[in-house]
């Protein structure tokens, strides 16, 4: 199962990273019209929102700053952000960094229980077949905004 996920994983960071890769510096900071966040936002969630679910982040892990779950975790948005946000580029290059991350996982934390269900997962396994879902879910997210800012 851990190669499946692994490879999922490398399917959604792709696509997620083909996304990003052609928005202009102006582009990733503005939120189109019915959308609740903007592009620049996106990176730092998805990078997040995998580092909560596969490292423990925040209690657990040191690979990202602290305050990154107050900048882009769920019910962030870029309205609250301080002065010093980290840029689109250094977040892109820590998610292709946590990717790396992600593949180092040895294949028998895949089969771990976890203490409590989270969002239906049971195991370690399943919570990162969700995690690669959502960066896909991001993806798709971005395609939109892309469409409505280059209209």
């Amino acid at each position: 199962m851990s190669n499946l996920i692994i490879s999922q994983f490398n399917t959604t960071h792709n696509a997620f990273m083909n996304e990003i890769k052609d928005v202009s510096e102006k582009q990733l900071d503005i939120q189109p019209k019915g959308f609740n966040n903007n592009i620049h936002w996106h990176i730092g969630h998805v990078l997040t929102v995998n580092e909560q679910f596969l490292f423990g982040f925040p209690e657990n892990s040191e690979n990202l700053p602290g305050h990154y779950k107050d900048l882009f975790g769920n019910g962030s948005k870029p309205a609250d952000w301080p002065e010093d946000v980290p840029s689109a580029d250094e977040l892109a290059e820590q998610l292709t960094s946590q990717l790396k991350r992600i593949k180092n996982i040895p294949e028998e934390k895949f089969a771990e229980k976890l203490p409590e269900t989270i969002l239906g997962a049971q195991t370690f396994g399943e919570l990162a077949a969700l995690a690669a879902f959502h960066e896909g879910n991001h993806a798709g997210r971005v395609n939109a905004m892309k469409k409505v800012l280059n209209n």
